[in-house]
């Protein structure tokens, strides 16, 4: 795999690992807490749209996950 292709972020792959960390929250409350809309955090969750760097950030603190993990699945 050329380092070109490593770098390329699956969004469907980052959006599945944020709905796996957010478990039985609310879209609306996990939202709220991110301070995003709602309708942003389907967004991401569904790899229609990259996720910010503040809504990585607020993830990985949240759930205690690297930037790594949530953005490559890798610690």
């Amino acid at each position: 795999m050329s380092h070109r292709n490593r770098s390329k972020l699956d969004l469907k792959e980052i959006g599945l690992r944020i709905r796996g960390l957010r478990g039985n929250i609310r879209q609306e409350e996990l939202a709220s807490q991110l301070d995003v809309s709602q309708g942003q955090l389907s967004k991401v969750e569904g790899g229609k749209v990259p996720p910010t760097l503040e809504l990585l950030m607020g993830v990985a603190n949240k759930f205690g996950k690297s930037l790594d993990w949530i953005v490559r699945g890798e610690d």
